[in-house]
């Protein structure tokens, strides 16, 4: 069980209420069960969310792959709009 930081942007900031909040979890799968659960908004943002993890995209990966270390950074990036 690794410990880190989850920081949220944009929409993902909005629906957690929180810019960022400390975690536990093994990998980012764990994490997304963890930050979502009873947090309805949190997670419909979430779905349609990318993430960095310490400063690399996870792309299509699978969440269950990314494995954390102590004091492992996760970006959470909803689409944003603009052009």
């Amino acid at each position: 069980m690794a410990r880190g930081t989850i920081r949220y942007w944009a929409a993902a900031k909005d629906a957690a209420g929180v810019a960022e909040e400390p975690f536990e979890a093994a990998t980012l799968a764990e994490l997304m069960a963890n930050v979502t659960a009873g947090r309805d908004r949190l997670s419909q943002v979430i779905r349609r969310s990318s993430f960095l993890v310490d400063g690399n995209p996870v792309g299509k990966r699978a969440h269950d792959t990314i494995v954390f270390a102590d004091g492992t950074t996760v970006e959470v990036l909803p689409p944003f709009a603009g052009g």
